[in-house]
């Protein structure tokens, strides 16, 4: 049997994959799981986006916590960062969201904070879904009579978490003027109310959610209608955000986007700069750009590299204590304040810092400069052993060769696809799309 748990917990198309039977037993698990190692009766809060599958999973996942006897808080429609936050400010056994990301509307999944507000470790899915095989096969232990579990109303929680972002930055947001993208998703609420709390002037796209328009041509996926109304309004900044909201992207007064790269550098030369950045070190992955490195080197600070995915970025925060981290898309997490990426978190600090600086936002993405990249996906038969194939090898050292210093060939395989992906970087677009493509051609040959 495949692993129940992927990357970011368990997903599928709901009611096929992901169905009401399902997230009853990880219900189940979960507070079978967490009841072990609580002295009271186990609370797990429950938060979800904007999918019409939502409150069907919800309900489902919320009898499974009574069947095992704990205490279901339904948070609502509430962005997945604020569940973390939650989960550990209420002092909650653990959290669950109910989100499928930045993926279409008829996708779902169900992840778990534990009660420290972080994701669960591989080893701890691992029992959960034994749990879960448990419960499948035996129908799990369950408890009669006053033992039985209870749901609780939690919408009003949100204005804990909304106080709590106030609190992290100084100051207000008076004077800027922002178009906010909230994807039909879990910031439709949240976001608008605490941007126009600070003062901000406040222009709102696509926070109509009708259960199916989620991620549908808005958000940090697609960012065009930001950019036309950003202009439009004349506004000093777009902010967009994906389904659940832990995603931030941007769009400067010009129009031009801002990605999550530019957003670090921005934010960690402002904490370098009041002496906040630990170890004037940020962290990013494989994929950010060199523009990145350089921005950070010419200040006197230092990249640490992981491999794709914010838990690695994470793992690598929490072992050495840095304070900045994230992913080119948007996936940002600022470890003095949160323990996950946080969109509208991080839109805040990119807000406070643009009133601050008293700059446009062009100017401040402006330093550093984004080294043209090319990304090539080869659909192959296989994905083992291309890293010790000569030929492939051979190519990626010639591509390697022509870039010398100034730029850098990667090639990594899919956690998810039958997918090797080529990525090119460096100062000249058109010989980067020439040498990805030659790799590519080999990769393509030689793992057909």
């Amino acid at each position: 049997m495949a692993r129940l748990f992927g990357t970011d917990g368990v997903r599928g198309i709901a009611n096929k994959e992901l169905t009401p039977e399902l997230a009853f037993r990880l219900g189940w698990a979960a507070t079978t799981y967490f009841g072990r190692h609580s002295k009271c009766q186990p609370t797990i809060l429950i938060g979800r986006d904007t999918r019409l599958s939502g409150p069907m999973l919800e309900a489902a996942l919320a009898a499974g916590i009574c069947a095992a006897g704990g205490k279901a808080v339904l948070l609502g429609v509430v962005p997945t960062p604020a569940v973390a936050y939650l989960t550990h400010s209420c002092k909650a056994q653990a959290g669950a969201v109910i989100s499928a990301s930045h993926n279409p509307y008829p996708d779902n999944g169900i992840k778990f904070f534990a009660g420290t507000g972080y994701k669960l470790p591989d080893e701890v899915e691992d029992q959960l879904e034994e749990l879960v095989l448990s419960c499948d096969e035996k129908g799990g232990k369950r408890p009669t009579g006053a033992q039985v579990g209870t749901i609780e109303p939690g919408h009003e929680l949100l204005d804990r978490y909304l106080d709590y972002l106030a609190g992290t930055i100084k100051g207000d947001l008076q004077g800027l003027r922002v178009v906010l993208d909230c994807a039909n998703g879990a910031a439709f609420e949240a976001a608008p109310r605490i941007l126009e709390r600070l003062g901000a002037e406040v222009t709102v796209l696509y926070n109509q959610p009708d259960g199916i328009n989620i991620n549908e041509g808005c958000g940090s996926t697609h960012l065009d209608a930001l950019q036309r109304e950003v202009l439009r309004q004349k506004a000093h900044v777009g902010i967009a955000n994906d389904g659940d909201a832990d995603r931030c992207l941007v769009v400067d007064e010009k129009g031009n986007i801002v990605d999550g790269d530019q957003i670090m550098v921005i934010c960690a030369l402002a904490l370098l700069r009041q002496g906040k950045l630990k170890e004037h070190t940020l962290v990013a992955t494989v994929m950010s750009n060199l523009g990145l490195h350089q921005a950070i080197r010419k200040e006197g600070g230092t990249v640490v590299v992981t491999p794709v995915g914010d838990r690695y970025v994470l793992e690598a925060m929490r072992a050495s204590g840095f304070s900045l981290g994230g992913e080119q898309s948007g996936h940002i997490i600022f470890r003095q304040f949160s323990t996950t990426g946080d969109g509208i978190l991080t839109a805040l600090q990119l807000l406070a810092n643009l009133k601050e600086s008293g700059k446009a936002m062009s100017e401040l993405a402006g330093v550093m400069t984004r080294f043209p990249q090319v990304l090539v996906n080869v659909r192959v038969g296989t994905k083992e052993g291309w890293q010790d194939n000569e030929a492939i090898c051979e190519a990626i050292e010639k591509a390697e060769a022509v870039l010398g210093e100034e730029g850098r060939i990667l090639v990594r395989a899919s956690g998810t696809e039958k997918l090797i992906r080529v990525m090119a970087e460096g100062p000249v677009q058109e010989q980067l799309d020439s040498l990805a493509q030659e790799v590519a051609t080999v990769i393509d040959r030689e793992q057909a």
